[in-house]
């Protein structure tokens, strides 16, 4: 009871309290739809104006020998032996006028980025429209968690108990992000 007052203490002091986010604020952990993985959502960037994402918890975080699943099927041959769990997958989002943020996701599944705007529907409630070549788009509902799960990393960006920022997308590269499409609307 105490350590997970404690870990829910710490990780709000991490993303801040869940309702000090303004409405169209997107920042928070969340469940994606399929209920598979939870996803931080913070601010990111020189100046903290775009969004980033990283897997913080999944349902099966292991193959069916017991090890950690990887990036098996990223197209850079020296990711593909990271975890899954951990990595950061939603890359500098921006911002727009409507509150809505725009960019690329990276989908581990099948090693591809896909062009994505997120906004936040509800209070509880993120959605997620990617598109893959400007027409074949799919949008999400994501729910926000505030508990703690086993196996969950709750410690801060770039710390060994929290996700890792893509080294081509990390503190040392956010001057030059991965270009950010504006095709999804």
């Amino acid at each position: 009871m105490i350590v997970r007052a404690a870990l829910t203490a710490y990780q709000m002091a991490i993303i801040g309290p869940v309702n000090a986010a303004g409405p169209a604020d997107p920042r928070g952990t969340w469940l994606t739809e399929d209920g598979r993985v939870r996803i931080r959502v913070e601010r990111c960037g020189a100046k903290q104006e775009q969004i980033c994402g990283y897997v913080v918890w999944m349902k099966n975080p292991v193959d069916a020998k017991g090890q950690a699943l990887q990036d098996h099927n990223n197209p850079d041959a020296a990711k593909r032996s990271r975890p899954v769990l951990g990595h950061q997958l939603i890359m500098g989002l921006k911002p727009s006028s409507e509150a809505r943020f725009y960019g690329r996701i990276y989908n581990a599944e099948n090693g591809k980025f896909y062009d994505i705007a997120l906004w936040r529907e509800a209070a509880d409630q993120l959605r997620v429209k990617g598109c893959m070549m400007s027409v074949l788009c799919a949008t999400q509902s994501w729910t926000q968690t505030t508990n703690i799960l086993p196996g969950q990393l709750v410690g801060v960006t770039g710390d060994p108990n929290g996700p890792r920022p893509d080294k081509d997308w990390g503190p040392e590269s956010q001057a030059n992000p991965p270009a950010a499409a504006n095709a999804v609307k």
